[in-house]
């Protein structure tokens, strides 16, 4: 039955991979797969030897001794296991897509825009690739991608180059979710999860990953998509920012900033302190929405149309929902694959068959290889599920470098693949951007970017 569910996996990313050649959006076979996948598990329940408990990361002892109802109380909890924690991420992702939908919708990014001086690709490239970095630490990279990506959308206006920046952008923001405990989920783990601390995560992971994003960015500087300007008629503003843009801004950006505050003061989840940042930009959006269209510098006619609207209504008809079932559906499919044990035993394979590699590279053991490779696998599957696998798997003390060196390869490994990271998934859905396209122009400055970044860890971690 194992063997069932991972073909039924495989066809449905496959079909994933190929939605533009089968006319058939995403949603739909992950939605499928998942649902497939989890009614072969109810149904075949019995026949499993193996199931993962996801609240210890160990597998379960004596599975297959269990009384069938034994056994499908313990996947209705999983289940629920499952939903609850993928709940969480949609709820965090919903509140922080709003937020940035309010901004947008009294311009806030223009703001930002009118910074841009410049109409150099070149330096648009780094100047996005730096603020991705930074943003993604303190925000998340999810959030940093959705929020860059929509500057970028008021800056360049064609889409063709737009794709190339939202590509080196997907780099550097997972590179810089993963020096930062809040960066990435993978990193809120393993905090959490009292592996790491912030301070050493700092410390071991700030220069791997500032060249994770360097890197790529320095090469891709000089090829031909990032050459010339953007044309002056694409980088002129058509109107002047309302005189609330900036403060809806700094308030939005300051409230997702808060909410990392607030999950270190409550210790309450990420997503309580979203939904309390949201409810206060709201409520100022509310306010300044009934001036906004009271003023002179708009017509009767908008604001008429606009006297009985919502702002936070308007904002979450424009969110992108394709892109949460999506993630829903992925998501809880992986779950699936998890649960009977198959990314943990996967994982423990790779331990056991090149042990005299892992030696070579590193006297623990374990080793660089094999984290090197759940790096890839993270791109290929989901780093969440691989790096809950080597909770359970690895039982080195607080601290220990292969925590450190997990964090980097399940961060930054899920930009070899546009579906390999939340980032990624939120600009496909962004700005449709095609699975094969990204592979072919994308791909391997991501895979030299993570190159670099391991080597230069295997290195720095001597120092430290």
């Amino acid at each position: 039955m194992e063997s069932v569910i991972i073909i039924v996996f495989v066809l449905g990313y496959l079909a994933i991979t190929l939605e533009h050649n089968l006319k058939l959006d995403k949603l739909i076979p992950a939605l499928g797969m998942m649902a497939i996948c989890w009614a072969i598990v109810a149904l075949g329940v019995d026949s499993f030897s193996n199931w993962f408990d996801s609240g210890k990361h160990a597998l379960v002892e004596g599975f297959s001794s269990l009384m069938h109802d034994d056994k499908m109380h313990l996947m209705e909890e999983t289940l629920l296991h499952h939903l609850g924690k993928t709940a969480e991420i949609l709820v965090f992702l919903l509140g922080a897509m709003t937020i940035v939908e309010i901004i947008d919708y009294f311009d806030g990014f223009a703001t930002i825009k009118s910074y841009v001086r410049t109409r150099s690709k070149k330096r648009i490239l780094w100047l996005f690739s730096i603020l991705a970095f930074v943003l993604s630490a303190i925000i998340d990279n999810l959030t940093a991608t959705i929020v860059l990506i929509s500057i970028l959308q008021k800056i360049v206006k064609k889409r063709e180059d737009r794709i190339w920046f939202a590509g080196l952008i997907i780099i550097a923001a997972n590179a810089g979710g993963a020096w930062s405990p809040i960066g990435d989920v993978t990193t809120t783990m393993l905090w959490i999860g009292k592996k790491v601390t912030s301070g050493k995560l700092f410390l071991y992971l700030f220069i791997p990953s500032l060249l994770c994003m360097a890197v790529p960015s320095f090469i891709a500087s000089f090829l031909p998509a990032f050459k010339g300007q953007i044309d002056a008629e694409e980088n002129v503003e058509e109107e002047k920012p309302h005189k609330y843009s900036a403060i809806m801004l700094y308030l939005g950006l300051g409230a997702i900033v808060f909410v990392p505050i607030f999950k270190t003061v409550t210790h309450l989840p990420p997503y309580v302190g979203m939904m309390l940042s949201l409810a206060v930009v709201a409520t100022f959006a509310e306010i300044y929405s009934r001036r906004k269209f009271s003023l002179t510098d708009f017509d009767s006619a908008e604001s008429d149309a606009h006297a009985h609207h919502s702002p936070v209504h308007h904002s979450l008809s424009r969110i992108e929902m394709p892109s949460i079932l999506f993630f829903l559906g992925i998501l809880m499919a992986v779950a699936a694959l998890e649960s009977l044990g198959v990314l943990f035993n996967f994982a423990g394979s790779l331990q056991e068959t090149m042990p005299m590699l892992g030696t070579e590279l590193h006297h623990q053991g374990v080793s660089d290889l094999v984290v090197m490779l759940l790096g890839v696998g993270s791109a290929v599957i989901d780093n969440v599920p691989l790096v809950a696998a080597s909770l359970g798997m690895f039982s080195e003390p607080l601290d220990n470098e292969l925590w450190h060196f997990i964090a980097f390869a399940a961060g930054t490994g899920g930009s070899m693949l546009i579906i390999g990271s939340a980032a990624g998934v939120v600009a496909m859905g962004m700005e449709k951007i095609d699975f094969f396209w990204y592979l072919k122009k994308i791909s391997w400055l991501a895979l030299i970017g993570f190159v670099v970044g391991s080597l230069v860890f295997m290195v720095t971690r001597s120092l430290f």
